[in-house]
């Protein structure tokens, strides 16, 4: 805050000087920081120490450093007429305090700064070296001390918002922590606390205002657990942080600052960074002075930055408080005096230290005779009605500069960056894994191509030689059709001969012409009749290929050849069921070739069912209707060339082989639109459904259910579906089976169903949601996709139907035990399956009824985190207005302190 340290402006008396301490430019005098001498009334204490082993400590002095502020504009009137009480000699690290016009006492510290001493100069002389310490590993706090009004927390916390010159030691601090670490592998996490009458309370949470002090009874550690710690990423973060900190700190109004800290203001910056540590050189046993070093290995080491400032020593006469005013300088003061009594012991060697006395010494322990590198700053002001308080702060830092602390660096090995490496080292044996698993299908591939040639290879001779062996068949017909025919002539000519015979006679009898004309007609009628009659054998057996057994003369002949024709005709019919599934099959690899050829074309992947079985039908395959060159789909040729009968008839074929073929070919022409409808008329479904109860080849029910799944793309269809018992059956066949390709055709097809909002009741009472849950052991993606899409079109149909006033009461979803799952899955990395269930939580969110199940599950951290991150724009913003509609869910958001 820019007015918490209560310096105001005040004109010179000696030398010219600024008008305002916090706006003045304050361009240090003194060169660059240098070793400190001996003070006048101490012994001569030892620097700062180098770089410290992790088992050995390494002595470090307390550092301090005295800072004067300028004359206030009420200091400038009332002393008007007086000297400063202090001189300074910066350059000789001294300071003059006046006894009276003629006795001075002379006092050396590490640093002397002089009221224009700039912000930048007092953090590079008292906190920089701290901050470097901090960031090699020690431990290291930087304290202000002094009289209130006299600029503290103007030195420690001014945040600089106005003027970045004006950016206090805790700012200039983390700028530059933020600038030595890795954000990789390093991490910075800090906690911002306040000691207010004894009780150690937290600026970042107000409501957690009676913190314990834990300390380590093995290593005399302290530690505040109950604390807030919020990981910083940035410097804009810090200073809200601080911002926030400062504003819950307490502060009041007396006769010496008009905004006096009530309370000891205590940072804490935690650091951990990541180091590599070589190990003992191991030496090779045959005394070969070549050595074997092993790997560095991971540490990490932990780092605390203490930065306090603490409340100003004040006397109640001059500073005017009372009633509650005066309990909390009662407590200030105490804190103080009991800091200065640990420092005296400290100072003196004694062999007790009265930390305990205080929580503040507690706080301190370590930055006091314990291992962490100090720095005291002491700030003064030069009015001589405060030399008392003036004296009193520059004896508690002439005590401070003889505390030696024992710096050592906390060092702990790194199994977080260990476990990364290790990951790493993994992801790369996967890949390589991956690598030689693609060289071994490429292979496979290669080895499947040389032998589909092959096989057609094999299958166009065995078609030529079908070719030419039916040829052969008609040619034999035609041969003994010929030889029937001319033994049928040949046993005609007896007749006519008989016929000439009988005429003969007549002519020499003494028969009557009369009668004979007659007999003559006799006869010839019989030859007519048994002409007509070899007539009519003739031409049946020309057109059923059977001869009559009762022909004198070829019985043995026509056995054979009636044989040798239904042995034909047998042939017949098989080679007619081999052609339509050749057939068949060759338009389908048609197909998969030019679906092929066009997904290459375009860069993408086929829509629909692929990946899982080349062979089993998509639950919606998209066959063009036409082909680039003008030429017919290969479905409306199937058509043309086979008959929609004929291939249903294939279904109940006896041979395994024609019937997984077959129901292939209903399930690939069931995935065009137009012909769905002739496939229901002509019974089609019907037949699937028998199909998918009766059968229990695996093939043959995935694909029956692919096929059913294109069918119920349809509504009309949906409906009869339902009505011959359907879900019953795609639930009964997703309970038994295991294969994964069976599951995601089962799951298609109920997901299908879940969209239609005139079968909501039905498709729950007959078990399709039971069904698509327990679908969700598979654990295959493209089957919880399915699963996934058809809980969202269930939720989309009952939040349909809570609209229009339809249904009232929780979700079916809810009670059938689908919400864990829905919560588990709705970050899944598969981006399908994300955005469905991310629709499926809006869609139950939006009926009021849910909220408290929904809440109870954990389903209104996933509704908030769609509502910020989700990628889509559609679903982000239909998160939002649902949270934003619901008074359960806003109750509960500002329950939980969730900003939205």
């Amino acid at each position: 805050m820019s007015s918490r340290n209560g310096v105001a402006p005040r004109g010179a008396v000696k030398l010219d000087r600024p008008a305002n301490f916090r706006t003045s430019s304050f361009k240090s005098r003194l060169p660059p920081s240098q070793s400190p001498g001996s003070a006048v009334r101490r012994s001569s204490p030892a620097l700062f120490g180098t770089a410290a082993s992790k088992d050995d400590g390494v002595p470090g002095r307390v550092r301090v450093a005295v800072r004067l502020r300028p004359r206030n504009a009420e200091e400038m009137m009332a002393d008007a007429d007086f000297a400063d009480c202090v001189e300074l000699q910066p350059e000789l690290k001294r300071l003059k305090l006046r006894k009276n016009n003629w006795d001075l006492d002379t006092y050396e510290f590490d640093d002397v700064l002089t009221e224009y001493a700039s912000q930048k100069r007092v953090y590079e002389v008292v906190a920089k070296p701290v901050v470097e310490s901090v960031l090699d590993g020690y431990n290291g706090t930087v304290m202000a001390y002094g009289q209130t009004g006299t600029g503290k927390t103007f030195t420690l916390g001014q945040l600089g918002e106005e003027d970045t010159s004006e950016r206090g030691i805790m700012v200039r601090s983390m700028e530059d922590i933020l600038a030595d670490i890795s954000p990789q592998t390093d991490s910075i996490s800090v906690s911002y606390l306040q000691l207010y009458m004894e009780t150690l309370q937290d600026l970042l949470d107000p409501a957690n205002d009676n913190i314990p002090i834990v300390e380590d009874p093995r290593t005399g550690d302290v530690s505040v657990p109950g604390a807030t710690i919020v990981e910083i990423k940035n410097q804009q973060s810090f200073l809200e942080l601080l911002r926030c900190g400062e504003a819950h700190r307490i502060a009041a109004n007396t006769k010496l600052n008009t905004e006096s800290s009530r309370s000891h203001a205590i940072l804490m910056v935690q650091v951990k960074r990541s180091v590599l540590g070589r190990e003992d050189d191991v030496a090779i046993e045959n005394g070969d002075p070549t050595h074997l070093t092993k790997p560095f290995k991971p540490l990490v080491r932990k780092s605390k930055l203490v930065v306090v400032d603490l409340a100003g020593s004040e006397r109640i006469q001059k500073s005017g408080s009372e009633g509650h005013m005066l309990e909390e300088a009662k407590c200030i003061n105490l804190s103080l005096s009991a800091l200065g009594k640990c420092i005296n012991s400290l100072a003196e060697n004694s062999s007790h230290v009265p930390f305990r006395d205080s929580k503040l010494t507690r706080l301190l322990k370590d930055s006091f005779g314990g291992s962490a590198r100090t720095s005291l700053i002491v700030t003064i002001g030069p009015s001589p009605r405060h030399r008392g308080e003036t004296t009193s702060t520059i004896l508690f830092g002439q005590r401070a500069m003889k505390v030696e602390n024992m710096l050592k660096i906390k060092e702990e090995f790194d199994y977080k960056s260990l476990s990364r490496k290790l990951e790493v080292q993994v992801d790369k044996l996967i890949a390589e894994n991956e690598r030689q698993h693609k060289n071994f299908e490429d292979e496979i591939e290669r080895i499947n191509l040389e032998a589909q040639k092959r096989v057609s290879d094999v299958e166009r001779n065995f078609a030529d030689a079908l070719e030419k062996e039916r040829r052969k068949c008609q040619m034999d017909y035609m041969e003994a059709v010929k030889e029937l025919e001319e033994k049928l002539v040949s046993n005609q000519k007896p007749d006519h001969e008989g016929l000439v015979d009988i005429k003969c006679n007549g002519e020499g009898s003494g028969l009557s012409p009369s009668k004979e004309v007659a007999e003559l007609q006799e006869l010839l009628q019989k030859e007519i009749d048994l002409r007509k009659k070899a007539e009519e054998q003739l031409k049946n057996l020309k057109s059923l290929g059977l001869y009559s057994q009762s022909q004198a003369g070829g019985d043995a002949e026509f056995l054979k050849v009636d044989k040798l024709l239904e042995e034909e005709a047998e042939h017949k019919k098989k080679l007619e069921e081999e052609i339509v599934i050749l057939r068949s099959q060759l338009l389908q690899s048609n197909f998969e070739a030019e679906q092929m050829r066009r997904c290459l074309d375009r860069g993408g992947s086929g829509n629909g069912f692929t990946g899982i079985d080349s062979s089993a039908p998509s639950v919606r395959h998209s066959y063009p209707r036409d082909t680039g060159n003008g030429h017919k789909a290969p479905v409306s040729t199937l058509f043309e060339q086979v008959g929609l009968q004929k291939i249903l008839s294939l279904l109940e074929s006896d041979d395994a082989n024609v019937r997984i073929h077959a129901v292939k070919v209903v399930a690939n022409l069931a995935a065009e639109e137009a012909n769905q409808k002739r496939i229901v008329e002509a019974g089609g479904l019907t037949s699937l459904l028998m199909l998918l109860r009766s059968f229990e080849d695996e093939t043959v029910r995935r694909v029956a259910a692919g096929a059913i799944a294109n069918l119920a793309m349809n509504e009309a269809n949906q409906e009869i579906i339902m009505q011959e018992g359907g879900i019953s059956l795609l639930a009964t066949t997703a309970a038994d089976a295991d294969d994964a390709q069976t599951l995601r055709m089962v799951a298609g097809a109920i997901a299908n169903l879940c969209g239609n909002d005139k079968l909501q009741m039905k498709l729950r009472s007959e078990g399709g949601i039971k069904a698509l849950l327990g679908i969700v052991r598979c654990g295959h993606p493209d089957v919880l996709s399915q699963v996934a899409r058809g809980i969202a079109n269930f939720a989309k149909c009952e939040s349909r139907a809570c609209t229009q006033g339809i249904k009232n009461g929780r979700s079916f979803l809810i009670e059938d035990g689908a919400l864990p799952w829905i919560v588990q899955n709705a970050n899944d990395e598969a981006a399908p399956i994300r955005r469905h269930i991310e629709l499926a939580l809006c869609h139950l969110a939006q009926h009021e009824v849910n909220a408290k199940d929904m809440i109870s599950g954990g389903a209104l951290w996933e509704l908030v985190r769609i509502s910020r991150d989700c990628s889509r724009e559609d679903i982000r913003s239909l998160a939002h207005r649902t949270l934003n509609s619901s008074p359960t869910f806003r109750a509960e958001m500002r329950r939980l302190r969730i900003d939205y």
